[in-house]
């Protein structure tokens, strides 16, 4: 593991975004602040290659799907277990069977886990979003509904139904809340069901099953966007892509507690676990102490990891006759190092003495302490044991049973998974105070920690904030069992707007929107608009809004007049309400999710189209090209290596040579402008060096213009 790069693209993720190595589909839920893919077999598992990559991404604002992603799981899996099985196969009874599906894929799962159904659904389409003229919407890719049902309890739902070879059929549900309350938490629900189904062409022997359990393993890595595989950041140590410093703590395993049953409790009625980045031993930062959050210390500050993410148990059936919650369930909790055999080999599952190792750690119960306590205040990597470290971290498990499942039988289980903790900004604000202390910067900022007080201590102040992450998920499962627990009655934002334009102009950038469904809503209160420049969805975007209207002055359009030449932009327009819908924070406005309208296209200032006598007009900005003055021209913002060519005509072909004649760019110009924009790099990617450059420009009459200039890098 710890020698293999994975080379992962946003462009290689789009074509993704069907299928997957093996041949098995994925599919994405990106409406919502929590956004990741899913399989088609019931488990996201850990593979290798190029096509692969960590998920669970949060925020999403701030990276998704791609080389800089806010990702927090390398693997999941999902195992189903039983005892004395008759295996139809091989005719004769097993002491155990145990087949499955991840955390790594493995030749026999194919012969274990049937794909049957798999379908994305929604409560309504995604509003169509046009850039210049052009679909600019992620959602054009990741979100295409195979149906529609405006009853959905939730905005998005993942239907995946799948046959295995132990003889249960499996319906598992996820949904998706584009809720600026409920929007990082996904809810699964599973019903396993006894049909006696055993191969992919459907061959059915029916029995009863006895001592079923049904395990689930998460494998959390907190890596986001800080590792040195990812493009553009390298301030956290490789090994956290597979979590090997990953922390995980369990609670409410004993619904006779005390803490249990006490309503002021944060646990209170709950059951589950939460993970963390714990500090890496391997990571630049020269101490435990200063680690904690994974800091960009070379740099900003950021914190990169100052997250947590779980998961809490819904429900889970007491047995087939009784399907009232089990407040035992689940009955296993213990952590387990993921990278022994049972969790990385592919074995058949006919090996009968693997399949027993496998059982044994879906039964073992209850551990005497979480995985937090054994570790205490020490790295992760530091506590040895070769069942529950080995070196590549420690996943979490939560497993269910025994069950006893008679022909026709159903076993309901449900639980929410979400991801929280700091916010992005609070990440950037808290990680540049506490380097500024770190540094001994002339001026230091007073640090406060969350209760109050004040510290001169800077890694404890660091520390203290990322651990309030530890109540950001608890409030975030506590949401996600309300939801539940009222059949899915949350109130929800108001619908976004029903399409949103964005046009680029001269001297402005016209934004344009129609009206949400919800605008005659008497709670209904406008429409509010943000703007990135220069990057969307990325670690590094900064979101300004840049507009609101209310109730009583609601308008569906905007001129951005403060839009600078050279620059690229990205928008997004939400619809809100007045506070009266927010449960969860009465009188704090829901907005609509950002994920619906969010450009995917840059926009920019563009002269009118040069006519007549256009070759005279074109010109090459600036000319010489000196990267050493790209401060004066774009600012801070040094994503930008930019050349621009103005006086074009409306359409024609762009050509850029070397001076020895050798072509390293073209482009189609068809915007119908007189500007176009070049990264100064060949068209495979490549950035130029210092040198003379020829641009020559054909209209499509024939006429023709060279213009010839200098790049000094």
């Amino acid at each position: 593991m710890r020698n293999r790069l994975w080379i992962f693209t946003a462009t290689l993720l789009v074509l993704w975004g069907a299928h997957t190595t093996h041949a098995q589909q994925i599919k994405w839920l990106r409406v919502g602040d929590l956004q990741s893919f899913f399989n088609e077999i019931g488990a996201e598992y850990e593979c290798e290659g190029p096509s692969c990559t960590n998920h669970l991404d949060w925020p999403s604002q701030y990276g998704v799907g791609s080389l800089v992603g806010q990702h927090n799981c390398r693997a999941r899996g999902l195992w189903i277990g039983c005892k004395n099985f008759n295996d139809p196969v091989e005719g004769k009874i097993k002491s155990v069977k145990v087949i499955g599906s991840g955390p790594r894929d493995f030749a026999d799962r194919t012969y274990e886990i049937f794909e049957k159904e798999f379908k994305l659904i929604g409560r309504t389409l995604h509003p169509n979003v046009i850039v210049d003229n052009q679909h600019a919407t992620v959602l054009d890719t990741y979100d295409q509904l195979d149906e529609t049902d405006p009853t959905l309890p939730a905005d998005r739902e993942l239907l995946i139904r799948f046959n295995t070879s132990i003889g249960i059929s499996v319906t598992k549900r996820v949904y998706a809340f584009a809720n600026s309350s409920h929007g990082n938490y996904f809810i699964h629900d599973y019903v396993f069901t006894n049909t006696g189904i055993y191969d992919r062409q459907g061959h059915v022997q029916q029995q009863t099953l006895d001592s079923v359990w049904f395990f689930f393993t998460y494998r959390y890595a907190f890596n986001g966007a800080t590792t040195a595989s990812r493009a553009g950041s390298s301030w956290g140590a490789f090994a956290t892509e597979w979590g090997a410093s990953t922390i995980n703590h369990t609670f409410g395993e004993d619904p006779t507690a005390t803490e249990f049953n006490d309503p002021t409790s944060p646990i209170y009625k709950m059951r589950g676990f939460y993970s963390w980045y714990g500090p890496e031993k391997d990571s630049p930062r020269p101490s435990y102490a200063e680690d904690w959050g994974c800091p960009n210390q070379n740099k900003d500050g950021w914190l990169g990891s100052a997250k947590y993410a779980g998961c809490v148990t819904l429900h889970a059936d007491t047995s087939p006759q009784d399907q009232t919650d089990d407040p035992y369930q689940p009955r296993t909790t213990w952590f387990i190092s993921s990278d022994i055999s049972i969790m990385s080999a592919g074995v058949s599952q006919y090996n009968e003495l693997f399949m027993a190792d496998k059982y044994t750690a879906m039964t073992e119960g209850h551990p005497p302490h979480p995985h937090d306590y054994v570790i205490g205040d020490s790295y992760a990597q530091d506590y040895s044991d070769p069942r529950r470290q080995a070196g590549g971290g420690t996943s979490q498990d939560q497993s269910y049973g025994p069950y006893r499942l008679a022909p026709g039988d159903s076993i309901h289980i449900v639980f929410a998974e979400g991801v929280s903790g700091l916010s992005w900004e609070a990440c950037g604000t808290i990680g540049a105070n506490w380097l500024s202390w770190r540094n001994n910067s002339p001026v230091k900022p007073q640090l406060y920690l969350p209760n109050g007080d004040t510290t001169t201590n800077y890694n404890l102040y660091k520390r203290r904030w990322c651990e309030t992450g530890k109540d950001s998920i608890l409030q975030t499962f506590q949401r996600a069992t309300k939801n539940f627990s009222s059949g899915y009655t949350i109130k929800n934002p108001p619908g976004p707007p029903g399409s949103f334009a964005v046009t680029s102009g001269g001297s402005q950038i016209h934004l344009e929107w129609a009206a949400s469904v919800d605008e005659s809503a008497t709670d209904f209160d406008g429409y509010v608009v943000y703007r990135s420049e220069g990057l969307v969805l990325d670690f590094q975007a900064v979101y300004v809004k840049i507009f609101e209207c209310n109730k009583s002055n609601v308008v569906h359009s905007f001129d951005d007049v403060t839009a600078k030449r050279g620059f690229d932009y990205y928008y997004y327009v939400q619809s809100k309400d007045d506070g009266t819908r927010n449960t969860v924070d009465p009188g704090r406005p829901l907005y609509s999710s950002l994920f619906w309208t969010v450009t995917s296209v840059a926009a920019n200032l563009q002269r009118p189209a040069a006519t007549g006598a256009w070759w005279d007009s074109v010109r090459v900005v600036p000319n010489p090209y000196d990267i050493r003055a790209r401060l004066f021209q774009f600012g801070t913002k040094s994503q930008y290596d930019r050349i621009a060519f103005y006086g074009l005509p409306p359409t024609c072909k762009l050509r850029i040579y070397t001076e020895n004649g050798e072509l390293i760019w073209e482009k189609e110009h068809t915007r119908g402008t007189g500007d176009e924009l070049w990264n100064s790099t060949t068209s495979s990617g490549q950035i130029i060096a210092s040198g003379i450059y020829i641009l020559y420009v054909e209209a499509p009459d024939g006429k023709t213009v060279f213009r010839k200039f200098v790049v000094i890098r």
